[in-house]
């Protein structure tokens, strides 16, 4: 039996689906919320209710699990996350409970950069959730991904819907030119499913990234000919891009840009572009052909819903 955190965020719906095509078995963990959960459909999984700071709670989800792929985490809530409690102290306690339940894998989605010492708090974050299952005594791995994107992301489906919104003209932060290396959600997946049966991957931090560094602008520019959206592009010092968007995130719930976001987005975030074909045998999607999904939305739709749509 494989547990599952995060099961029903962007990740978690693609490593379920191939996790039961392969024939595995799958828990998925939800938090208790008033709000139903967005469990995939058509897909036989059972469900453990519980929070991932009440150890009694992911003892009982554990019984009878055998790896625990952790994706939960609070970054897509935007400023409004608590990042201590969801993944410092999320992780922490989840660790603790999978050593007491003997679990022989542990799997971890962590970004590239994640540092206990970093200065961006997503990413610092990150850096002492890994210390805490790598302390932990559980056999791991954990996987720093490059920026991800597929259907329903909020990478390229949120560029979208930042341009479809923007009035004639679209801020982008600095100038543009940071690097980032876009990496495919199913070839990470992939990744995620072909590390469970190889030992050389245990105990192991591997950093994975798409085969190609492109700038942000130059993502912005494909996006919009996809989607068939002129904008002029404006380049804003990164203060007043995090003050436009501190006021976003504070007026609707569910902006497509966050304070994390813009962090992410301050320096280049690169790791080998072989990383993938080097670590798995297997050579990651090109950008500009993975992105079908953005193609015939109604965006002022899709805006509507998404900004109006409370957390639970």
């Amino acid at each position: 039996m494989i547990l599952i955190t995060g099961g029903t965020g962007f990740v978690g719906r693609t490593l379920v689906r191939q996790l039961v095509n392969n024939g595995h078995a799958v828990r998925l963990l939800l938090r208790p919320s008033q709000r139903t959960p967005n469990v995939p459909l058509g897909v036989p999984v059972e469900v453990a209710v519980t929070s991932l700071n009440d150890e009694s709670g992911l003892r009982a989800a554990m019984r009878g699990v055998d790896v625990i792929y952790h994706l939960a985490g609070g970054e897509n809530q935007g400023a409004r996350t608590n990042l201590e409690l969801i993944d410092i102290n999320g992780t922490r306690t989840l660790a603790k409970a999978a050593a007491s339940a003997r679990i022989e894998r542990l799997f971890y989605l962590s970004h590239l950069d994640a540092d206990r010492a970093s200065g961006f708090p997503v990413l610092k974050a990150k850096g002492i959730a890994e210390e805490h299952i790598r302390e932990s005594g559980v056999k791991y791995t954990i996987l720093r991904s490059s920026i991800l994107f597929g259907p329903d992301d909020g990478f390229t489906t949120g560029l979208s819907l930042l341009i479809n919104s923007s009035p004639g003209f679209l801020p982008l932060p600095g100038k543009g030119k940071t690097i980032l290396q876009p990496l495919w959600i199913e070839d990470l997946v992939t990744c995620f499913l072909w590390a469970l049966h190889d030992p050389d991957t245990i105990n192991k931090v591997l950093e994975v990234g798409g085969s190609e560094y492109i700038s942000l602008e130059k993502i912005v520019r494909t996006i919009m000919e996809v989607i068939k959206k002129r904008r002029l592009l404006v380049f804003w010092p990164n203060p007043y891009m995090r003050a436009l968007t501190v006021v976003a995130e504070n007026v609707f719930p569910r902006f497509p840009s966050t304070v994390f976001w813009l962090d992410y987005l301050a320096v280049d975030r690169l790791c080998s572009v072989d990383s993938v074909p080097r670590l798995f045998g297997l050579m990651p999607a090109r950008f500009s052909t993975k992105l079908d999904h953005l193609r015939g939305v109604n965006w002022n739709k899709k805006l509507l819903s998404r900004i109006f749509t409370r957390h639970g």
